[in-house]
């Protein structure tokens, strides 16, 4: 039993498959999947999707770092709007991305500066509306780190974590969780195998980020939330205890911070 917490249903990349790639994660013990917004037809495609498969499908909404140029006036009250819906269970994805050039007409420092400005406006958001939030970093960690100092109440999944062992500690030290990708399986990811070595098992999660990311032995192809028992069997490994331990551990951690219940799945 097992909960997907990062994956892109809404993705083109499962256009009209939908149906088959639940079932397939149903039948490997995939009991929920959190799906991921990027933007604001995401949030929406993600709530539909939640009512499509209510017992599976667990939707958030966010604005993604690298979509905050494209933000219409009025996005904040439209996003405010989605995140009352019922089925809501986070702000995500949000965060900062310094690793990608700023889209033209942008320089690198009102690119940074616009990130930090809708960062900030969504994590008040989850506060006012007692969500949890599912961090973005990338090349960004301490000002992500910052950012979050900054909204003690605001409680955060980092998702993909792929940093240090000091990053890491900051988020924990903060009271946050660490999610894990197929990364983890990686021959040359050394150093996010020891960030997930050493951290609390009460603290961990477990994700796929689909379509990206495909765990070994699938590397090269799309990724799929089904893929998520290659990634728990390796963070068992790493935590010297069975696949079924860290599979209800996680679970547990997921069901706590995404306030998720567990029904016998029901597939269309």
């Amino acid at each position: 039993m097992l909960i997907d917490t990062h994956a892109h249903l809404a993705s083109s990349k499962f256009e009209g498959e939908i149906n088959s790639i639940i079932t397939t994660a149903t039948s490997a013990g995939v009991r929920r999947i959190v799906s991921i917004a990027c933007d604001i037809e995401d949030s929406y495609q993600n709530l539909s999707l939640s009512r499509d498969y209510p017992s599976v499908v667990a939707p958030t909404a966010g604005i993604h770092p690298l979509y905050v140029h494209e933000t219409e006036e009025g996005w904040l009250q439209e996003l405010t709007k989605i995140v009352k819906e019922p089925e809501i269970t986070a702000l995500g994805e949000i965060g900062l991305d310094y690793f990608h050039s700023p889209p033209n007409g942008l320089t690198e420092e009102s690119w940074r500066s616009r990130q930090w400005e809708v960062f900030e406006q969504q994590i008040q958001l989850s506060i006012d509306n007692h969500l949890p939030v599912v961090v973005h970093q990338r090349n960004s960690a301490d000002d992500v780190t910052s950012v979050l100092r900054q909204f003690p109440k605001a409680r955060a999944v980092l998702h993909c974590f792929t940093g240090t062992i000091q990053e890491a500690e900051a988020a924990l030290e903060m009271g946050h969780f660490l999610s894990f990708t197929g990364i983890l399986t990686f021959p040359n990811a050394s150093t996010v195998r020891e960030v997930a070595t050493m951290t609390p098992k009460d603290r961990v999660m477990l994700e796929t980020d689909s379509p990206f990311l495909a765990p070994v032995p699938f590397r090269g192809k799309r990724c799929e939330p089904a893929m998520i028992t290659h990634t728990a069997s390796t963070l068992a490994a790493l935590h010297q205890t069975s696949a079924d331990e860290i599979a209800e551990i996680t679970t547990r951690n997921a069901q706590a911070f995404f306030n998720l219940t567990l029904n016998h799945p029901s597939v269309g």
